[in-house]
């Protein structure tokens, strides 16, 4: 794994906001990427990048989460959607390659160099799912780049 300190800028997302059980991840996942895809093109924009999950707050057996798309065009939330900042600033990043089952493994050698590196993580962060199941069915294959805001 390798991770890296970096500064982004703010950027906008459109998603949907739920808190669930983990184990609804995957139907979630699935609604809220449609929803999210839906909302944009209803007011003519259209999602500027990959699908986004904003984790608020440590995943435990429940989950609050935003997922959709960054958006670069002006958005409204709606009553499915919300529109919500994601934060600019300092930020570690590193990249997954696997299937989502794999990425503890990924997480746990994060934190040991963020603990390394005597960093302080904010709340919230969130993932990017560079490619997946919609662009290749081997699971091996799969990126995902994870970015945690330094506190």
């Amino acid at each position: 794994m390798k991770a890296e300190k970096v500064d982004l800028e703010p950027r906008t997302m459109m998603g949907v906001h739920e808190v669930i059980p983990i184990t609804a991840m995957v139907d979630y996942f699935g609604r809220a990427f449609t929803t999210s895809a839906a909302e944009l093109g209803k007011q003519g924009a259209y999602p500027a990048g990959p699908a986004i999950a904003l984790y608020h707050g440590k995943p435990t057996d429940v989950v609050d989460v935003t997922a959709g798309f960054p958006v670069e065009q002006p958005v409204t939330s709606t009553p499915e959607a919300s529109v919500v900042t994601l934060p600019g600033g300092p930020a570690i990043q590193t990249v997954h390659t696997g299937s989502y089952d794999s990425m503890t493994g990924t997480y746990d050698e994060l934190m040991a160099w963020v603990t390394e590196k005597d960093l302080t993580m904010s709340e919230d962060m969130w993932e990017e799912y560079l490619t997946g199941p919609e662009t290749d069915p081997d699971p091996s294959t799969w990126t995902t780049r994870i970015v945690w805001p330094l506190a």
